[in-house]
């Protein structure tokens, strides 16, 4: 049976629906960075999934091809996730969506070199005629953080964030969002499947001791 990281790992993926803290380890994600309204018709948002998704497939279905990854195991792609952030904005300001800057990311398995993540592009350019340039290879060590499961539509998460706040401060923690340490969704649903109000999405904080 294929490894799923949101099985393996449910404190990560699937939190209940009241805060929590916890601790991420370092994790490597295939990366693409942009900016502007994600909802826009061709926006820069929409273009990075695509290219995640080739290169998150490549990689995947590399066991039925002549590269044979060291360490390769058969796994579900994990989910798609975004780093958000606005200029002069501590958290998010949803009202401007137009100001969003992000990073939208897939995790990669442990095994994935920088190596094979080059080689991975490499195909994906070859098979899809089309420009990856803009995919990276990206470390990123998250740290302590608090999160929750938001259920319902985006524009509803600021409630769900409210909450997150109120808990970590009870428990003697602080918001600590940095241009290094950011707003981070996890997206559970399939936007364009699922209804508004059934949406399923990690949202996730750093923190740090007062």
């Amino acid at each position: 049976m294929a490894f799923d990281y949101k099985k393996e790992y449910k404190e990560f993926y699937m939190p209940k629906k009241k805060p929590a803290i916890v601790e991420i380890p370092p994790m490597n994600y295939i990366a693409v960075r942009g900016k502007g309204n994600p909802n826009d018709e061709g926006s820069e948002y929409k273009e990075s999934i695509g290219l995640l998704y080739a290169i998150a497939f490549t990689i995947k279905m590399s066991k039925k091809g002549e590269r044979q990854i060291e360490g390769y195991f058969d796994y579900v792609v994990p989910p798609l996730e975004g780093f958000w952030w606005q200029e002069d904005v501590r958290g998010i300001d949803y009202a401007h969506k137009e100001d969003f800057q992000f990073i939208s990311v897939i995790r990669l398995p442990d095994f994935v070199t920088r190596e094979d993540f080059a080689w991975a592009i490499g195909q994906a350019e070859q098979k899809k005629k089309q420009d990856f340039s803009k995919a990276e290879f990206f470390a990123y060590e998250e740290g302590l953080c608090v999160q929750c499961m938001h259920i319902g539509p985006y524009d509803d998460e600021p409630e769900t964030v409210n909450a997150m706040h109120g808990y970590m401060e009870a428990q003697g923690y602080e918001l600590d969002i940095t241009d290094k340490r950011l707003h981070h969704e996890i997206y559970l649903s399939d936007a364009r499947r699922v209804a508004p109000e059934r949406l399923k999405t990690v949202i996730r904080h750093p923190i740090r001791q007062k």
